[in-house]
């Protein structure tokens, strides 16, 4: 029995793996885009993780430092598989950009110069944008399922402050950190002042 476990382990970890390695080879335009893959590979297709959990990843990879699609991969391999599983996902993601990159290195100049490659970016870019699009609608979804005044105003206030007045992402993502800490310190406080009461 406890063999048959272990194989079934073995066999998730190496399609972790392979799963981490194939989105990460597939991606184009950055971190988010690699997000809504996840989504779609680990919430609706395996079921490993639960939709709020992928929020939950979302936003704390957004706020680490460090590359997103990294800090995910840290994630969803440790909740999985611990130590050995966050270094499998972590492995699957950073080889096919390392492999790749490495390949355009040595020959840079013909590969900046063909205008074949040249347009396959451009058109490459517009497939980008819907993927990011995507990632921006369905975490907006699951903001407004919350149904919570607070998190709706930080919403639109942060989209406010990064698209109209320029503030940097980091500024307004440290500025939702504090207000999230400070509203989770009221609960607590309320709740302990509920208890008292009851007491």
């Amino acid at each position: 029995m406890k063999q048959d476990q272990k194989k079934l382990d073995l066999k998730k970890l190496f399609v972790l793996l392979r799963s981490m390695f194939m989105l990460s080879a597939c991606t184009f335009g950055g971190g988010f885009v690699i997000v809504s893959l996840m989504k779609k590979k680990f919430v609706e297709e395996l079921q490993w993780l639960e939709e709020d959990e992928m929020l939950d990843v979302t936003a704390i990879t957004q706020s680490a430092p460090g590359p997103l699609p990294v800090n995910a991969s840290v994630i969803i391999g440790y909740k999985m598989f611990g130590f050995v599983g966050s270094l499998a996902a972590v492995l699957g993601t950073i080889l096919p950009p390392m492999i790749i990159i490495s390949l355009i290195s040595l020959c840079y100049d013909q590969f900046r110069t063909n205008p074949v490659i040249a347009i396959a970016l451009q058109v490459m870019r517009a497939g980008v944008a819907a993927v990011i699009a995507d990632v921006v609608i369905n975490l907006a979804g699951n903001v407004l399922k919350t149904r919570r005044t607070l998190y709706i105003a930080m919403m639109v206030t942060a989209f406010f402050a990064t698209c109209v007045l320029g503030i940097s992402a980091m500024v307004v993502i440290l500025c939702c950190l504090a207000i999230g800490l400070l509203d989770l310190a009221w609960s607590l406080h309320k709740t302990k002042a509920k208890g008292k009461e009851c007491a």
